[in-house]
């Protein structure tokens, strides 16, 4: 169990939402962005994990793990990825068992799937359902 929820067990935990891209001020964006449309009650935890720890363009496994423990609170963790690297990293670290119980690479499309998956979470919906709300965003149709 991670503690430090701070809620005292009166509310579920929520699934947290890793958004993981190449670039630190994407992922800060869309985090920011998911965040702002999911306001209006209890918001998941959401956390960035952009860019290289030396702050350039690239993926850092190292990043990604504390991305995702800094979101865990025992419900699981929905990773969305940008790019190629980004998502070859995190099965990675899903295959060396690297990243909390329960953690999840979602396949969505990154900036609509990170705000469904955080809307979702935010209402209390559980992984699965968290996924299956972030790959929707597939369908959403512009024209």
């Amino acid at each position: 169990m991670t503690g430090g929820h701070g809620d005292g067990g009166t509310q579920p935990a929520l699934v947290g939402v890793v958004l993981v891209s190449h670039s630190g001020p994407v992922a800060e964006s869309v985090a920011e962005l998911a965040r702002g449309l999911a306001a209006g009650g209890p918001v998941a935890p959401v956390a960035a994990a952009g860019g290289t720890s030396a702050g350039g363009l690239g993926t850092s496994a190292e990043r990604i793990m504390a991305a995702a423990r800094e979101v865990d609170r025992g419900a699981g963790v929905a990773l969305l990825a940008d790019l190629g690297s980004s998502v070859l990293t995190v099965k990675t670290l899903l295959l060396e068992d690297e990243l909390p119980p329960e953690s999840r690479l979602v396949d969505a499309p990154f900036v609509e799937g990170a705000v469904a998956a955080v809307v979702a979470a935010s209402a209390g919906a559980p992984l699965a359902q968290v996924a299956e709300a972030a790959a929707e965003a597939y369908a959403y149709r512009k024209v």
